[in-house]
């Protein structure tokens, strides 16, 4: 991939304006919090600030000291919800040099949900330069252990003082960086998952396929429910007792004639995780299919033996199997079988470099 700037409207790159955060972590203290890092708890030294208002357009870029935001109480993000974030990581490869997965992908998404939430569109141009922009002065921050990465979170929200229910006239788009580890704890292993049938996470011509603090906001009380019942992660239904996606992945079923199948509806968010495993299914021959998947369907595709594999993916956890269902009068084992990890272990060595990269999905983001 070399995708710097949009080709289609031929956008020249920002000009960032550099802070240096005076108070940066030392060498020591930066590899003493890289041995063991937890997921989302520790952030680099830097951040990314650019602003957006009607009549000035994306102006003010610069990449400024990791802190505090300063915000008017009447912000209409306080106020309305008017917030989408995206999720992308940095990866280190043998040689030092610092990757990136299709990262056009996600400045893509990123704009799909900001029109549903009638926010800016930032140009997927800028997008991709915020990230090199970041790594530039906090590139010692990827680490190097094994499935480890920098985790980079770029958000927007509606930043003007106004009360009035419409858009806001005034935006901001940041983006900041957490090394992390894997996501559960103990690695890549089966997680067990509670089916939530008080509630739901979205609804048919909802805000489900945005990115968006709210639908994850939803999502919180029943995934304590799930924990309260020993469980990893929780589903969500649909209306109609689809099943529609997790707390925070994309579900796939492995049938026994090798067909995949993933729910697919305009309430689901679409996984660029999940959109890149589907494709290297393909590569091998599975027939890929998105249709709808009631709950019967799943749990009675498991007693007969008709579900052999069933998995969920993200960009946070990558691929995790799914090996328990549990619902209120019912616990259901999953089948284990290898698909799940073996998609996961192609898509990990392409995106740490171990691995050729067929589809051009990769991007340097240190040169």
């Amino acid at each position: 991939m070399s995708l710097t700037y949009d080709p289609d409207t031929g956008l020249a790159p920002l000009e960032f304006a550099v802070t240096r955060n005076l108070a940066a972590k030392s060498a020591a203290e930066r590899e003493q919090l890289l041995a063991d890092p937890a997921f989302g708890t520790t952030f680099t030294d830097h951040m990314i600030d650019i602003c957006w208002s009607v009549g000035g357009g994306w102006h003010r870029p610069r990449v400024q000291p990791y802190g505090p935001l300063a915000l008017d109480p009447a912000a209409a993000v306080l106020h309305y919800g008017q917030e989408i974030f995206e999720g992308i990581k940095a990866y280190r490869h043998a040689d030092g040099s610092i990757h990136t997965f299709r990262p056009d992908q996600n400045g893509m998404r990123m704009q799909r949900s900001a029109r549903r939430m009638a926010l800016p569109e930032l140009p997927v141009a800028y997008f991709v330069q915020s990230l090199r922009e970041l790594i530039a002065v906090d590139g010692d921050w990827v680490p190097s252990g094994e499935d480890q990465t920098l985790y980079l979170r770029p958000f927007m929200f509606a930043k003007e003082a106004f009360l009035g229910v419409r858009p806001a006239n005034k935006a901001g788009y940041y983006l900041i960086a957490s090394p992390v580890g894997g996501y559960f704890k103990g690695g890549a292993k089966p997680v067990s998952i509670w089916l939530s049938e008080e509630y739901s996470r979205a609804g048919k011509g909802g805000t489900g396929a945005a990115k968006t603090g709210g639908n994850y906001a939803s999502s919180l009380l029943p995934q304590a429910q799930a924990y309260e019942e020993g469980c990893d992660q929780v589903v969500f239904l649909d209306a109609d007792r689809n099943v529609e996606e997790l707390g925070g992945m994309n579900v796939v079923f492995v049938y026994k004639d090798g067909t995949i199948v993933t729910p697919q509806s305009d309430s689901i968010l679409e996984g660029i995780t999940r959109d890149s495993i589907l494709q290297l299914a393909a590569d091998r021959g599975h027939e890929v299919v998105g249709r709808s998947v009631s709950l019967d369907e799943w749990r009675s595709g498991v007693a007969s033996g008709d579900i052999v594999e069933v998995f969920a993916c993200g960009t946070a956890a990558v691929i995790a199997p799914i090996g328990v269902l549990k619902g209120h009068n019912f616990i259901d084992e999953q089948p284990i079988g290898p698909l799940a990890m073996s998609l996961r272990e192609e898509l990990t060595d392409i995106q740490y470099g171990r691995r050729e990269d067929p589809h051009g999905w990769m991007l340097r983001l240190d040169a």
